[in-house]
Order: C-alpha cells, then sequence, then structure tokens
C-alpha cells in the first residue's frame, strides 16, 4: 500500500470514527474520537480470536504509521501555532508569574516526583525497571499537551484568569519537558554524563533560544503581513512560519514548539492588530480556527489507532491503572509548590490546584516520546503505561472537567485571581 493509499484509508477510518460518534456515543468530537478508535481496536483484536491473520494484517497497517515522526515533524507545529494565535496576550501577561514557575519547576518537579513514584510502583508489581528509566518516563508523562488540554478549556467554563495559567503552561511547558526528556534520556543510555550546570545550561539555551527566535522570525512575519493586502497570501505566510519556523528552530537547536508558539502570539496579537485588514482578520483567524479542529480530529484518531499497535499485557495494565494516581499526585505536587509561592504576590481562586491537577491533560505529545524511545529493558512497560495514562486522561479527566468546575463553584462568575497579596492568617 503506498502512502497515498495509507493516508486515505487513515482519514477515512477517522471520518467514520467521527460519523458513529456523532450519531451515537456524543462526546466531544475529538474525545468521542479516540474512544470510538480505542473499542474499534478492541473489537478487532478480540476478532483476531479466529481470524488471526486480519489482525497482523491491521496490525502492519497502524504500525507503518511513524507516529513520533507524524507528531513532531507534521502535526504539532501546526497545532502549537493555531492554539497560540488565538491566546489574548495580555490575559496571559498577569499570570506570567505563574506560567513560568509552573513551566519550569513545576515540569521539573513533576518529572522527579512521577519517575520516584514508578520506579516504586514497577517494584512493587514485581517488574522492576531502573531509575533513569523511570525517572525518562517522568519526563515525557509531566508535560501538559496543550493540543488536548485548549480543546478541552474552550468548553470548561472556569474562571478567565485559571484558564489563563492552563492554557500558558501547556503551551510552554514543552520546551522544558523535551530538554529534560532529552538529557535523562542521554543519561539512561549512557551516552551523556552531564553535571548540573551542564543541563541548565542546555535549557537556557533551548529556552532563551526559541523565545528570541520566535519573536524576531514572528516580528519579520508581520511586517510581511503588513506589505499585503490579499488575505489568501496572507494566510500562506502564516502557514509557511508554522511549519518553516518549527524547521528553522530544529535546525539551530533551540526549542521548535516553544518557538512556535512565540510566532503565534506575535502573529495573533501584534501581527492582527498592526498588520491586517478586517476582511485578512476575519479570515485568517476562521482559517487556522477549522485547521486546527481537523488536525486535532486526525490526531486523537491516531492516538485510538495506535492502540492495536501495541502490547497490551495484562500486567501492563495493571501497572499503567496504579501509574494514574502516581502521575496525578506528582501533578498536584507540581502545580501546589509554584502556587503556594505565588500566594505572596497575588490571591489565588481557592480552587486553582484541584482543578489544574485534574486539568493537567496529557495527549499525543507524551506517546509520541515514549514510542521514540530506543530498546531497553522496560521499553514495551513504558510505552504502555504512557498509553494508560493517557486515555484516562483523555475519557475520564476531560470529560469531567467542565463538571468539576460546576461542582467546585468555579466557573463563569467565581473570584477569580487577584494582584492583592494575601493577608496573614
Amino acid at each position: 500500500m503506498s502512502v497515498f493509499q495509507g493516508t486515505g484509508v487513515l482519514l477515512a477510518l477517522i471520518a467514520v470514527f467521527g460519523v458513529i460518534n456523532h450519531r451515537f456515543i456524543k462526546l466531544p468530537d475529538t474525545l468521542g474520537i479516540t474512544a470510538v478508535g480505542i473499542v474499534a481496536c478492541l473489537a478487532v483484536s478480540a476478532f483476531g480470536f479466529s481470524h488471526p491473520q486480519l489482525v497482523a494484517q491491521a496490525r502492519a497497517l497502524v504500525a507503518r504509521i511513524d507516529f513520533p515522526e507524524v507528531v513532531f515533524h507534521g502535526l504539532l507545529g501546526l497545532l502549537l501555532f493555531a492554539g497560540a494565535l488565538h491566546v489574548d496576550l495580555s490575559r496571559m501577561r498577569q499570570q506570567r508569574r505563574a506560567v513560568l514557575l509552573l513551566a519550569t519547576i513545576g515540569v521539573l518537579i513533576s518529572t522527579l516526583a512521577a519517575g520516584t513514584g514508578f520506579y516504586f510502583a514497577a517494584q512493587w508489581l514485581g517488574h522492576p525497571i531502573s531509575l533513569p528509566w523511570c525517572l525518562v518516563f517522568g519526563a515525557l508523562i509531566s508535560p501538559t499537551d496543550p493540543i488536548a488540554v485548549l480543546s478541552v478549556l474552550k468548553k470548561a467554563g472556569a474562571p478567565e484568569s485559571l484558564e489563563a495559567k492552563i492554557a500558558g503552561e501547556s503551551l510552554f511547558n514543552d520546551g522544558t519537558a523535551v530538554v529534560a526528556f532529552l538529557t535523562l534520556l542521554g543519561l539512561a543510555t549512557g551516552a551523556k554524563e552531564l553535571s548540573a550546570p551542564d543541563v541548565a545550561t542546555v535549557l537556557v539555551r533551548e529556552v532563551a533560544g526559541a523565545l528570541a527566535l520566535g519573536a524576531a522570525v514572528g516580528y519579520c512575519a508581520s511586517l510581511l503581513l503588513r506589505s499585503v493586502d490579499s488575505y489568501p497570501v496572507e494566510i500562506l505566510i502564516t502557514l509557511a512560519l508554522a511549519i518553516g519556523g518549527y524547521a528553522l528552530a530544529e535546525a539551530v537547536h533551540v526549542s521548535a514548539p516553544l518557538a512556535v508558539v512565540i510566532m503565534g502570539l506575535v502573529i495573533g496579537n501584534h501581527g492582527a492588530a498592526t498588520s491586517m485588514s478586517e476582511k485578512t482578520r476575519e479570515h485568517l483567524f476562521s482559517f487556522w480556527g477549522l485547521l486546527d479542529e481537523l488536525l486535532n480530529l486526525v490526531l486523537f484518531g491516531l492516538i485510538g489507532l495506535e492502540i492495536i499497535a501495541l502490547s497490551l499485557q495484562q500486567h501492563i495494565v495493571w501497572l499503567g491503572l496504579v501509574a494514574i494516581p502516581v502521575v496525578l499526585a506528582a501533578r498536584a505536587v507540581s502545580v501546589a509548590v509554584p502556587l503556594l509561592a505565588l500566594q505572596r504576590f497575588r490571591r489565588l481562586n481557592p480552587h486553582s490546584a484541584t482543578i489544574m491537577t485534574w486539568g493537567g491533560l496529557r495527549g499525543g505529545i507524551s506517546i509520541a516520546l515514549a514510542l521514540s524511545l530506543p530498546d531497553f529493558d522496560g521499553r514495551e512497560i513504558v510505552i504502555g503505561v504512557t498509553y494508560v495514562v493517557v486515555v484516562f486522561s483523555l475519557l475520564v479527566q476531560a470529560t469531567t472537567l467542565g463538571r468539576l468546575v460546576r461542582r467546585l463553584g468555579a466557573g463563569p462568575g467565581a473570584r477569580a485571581d487577584t494582584a492583592q497579596p494575601a493577608q496573614p492568617a
């Protein structure tokens, strides 16, 4: 089967999943397509007891999809740019301290807590994995997936300040997480022996370089947009920016996800205000909104299909179920520490930590990082556990987040964070 034919089959399957969800299940499109895909793959696997050849062919088809390549060099740049394009920078600027702490210190705390907890959980269940590889798992499972988070936050009804923190953290924490992942991966494989100053230097270079590159390229693109008054050409410029900017960031060895986020913020705020006509703004934002939804459906459909290519044995599923509370506890600690540090600067919504813990969704980025791991003793376990945690995040946390917000009384009209310092107890 050619790449063209395989793509056609894949899109047809995802479209069928979408129709089934819309007609019968009625979950939000992205989550429903994931659920239908998982159920379909489980049904095919069960059917394989009597027709093993059919299952083998289905697995061979799905295995041909290079999930990490599709995510990191196909979907991620476009989805991050689309997400950042619609973010109000003035609202996020008010939450800059929280976003900065959550996207850096919070990710590192979560990596350490999740990795250590997973190490002891694996030991307890009789499937020990070395601590370095458990810390790699902690790094790949710690970043909240902006693609999943942003699609759910639109309907959750959280206060604007809390939504800005969650969205900002999810957009910016990929840079920290990928650097932590690559550093720990090098240590686990023995390819690197880095000291703490070395790690800090790499982190600063990746993050600072991405901020500078994203701002510079985004500003240059906004100048190009100002010189043109043709919305098809201007949309083409932003497409080139999302894809080419991502590639450029990789070429100069800075965080590509973070660089693309900055480009999207520059175009969506400065560029939209100074370089576009009203007609261009309407068409450009509509185009990116539609593209964002379509690519989300493709990504979540891929997540649903990927289960048929995984080796989810019973002990892996049990370890994954134990890993869920471990990851949630790590998330709670990584949120609580930065928020406690901010108490001296702002009065915070009393339910912020609870909502941010449950709203820390994992998605395609975690699965892509797991599937990119080299062979080692325990690789299949780490991939399977990652998948179980991600599926729980998407099908349980995401579908109940809005209900949690309403139950805590933290929906629209609830007290937002203020800049006044907290009074002493």
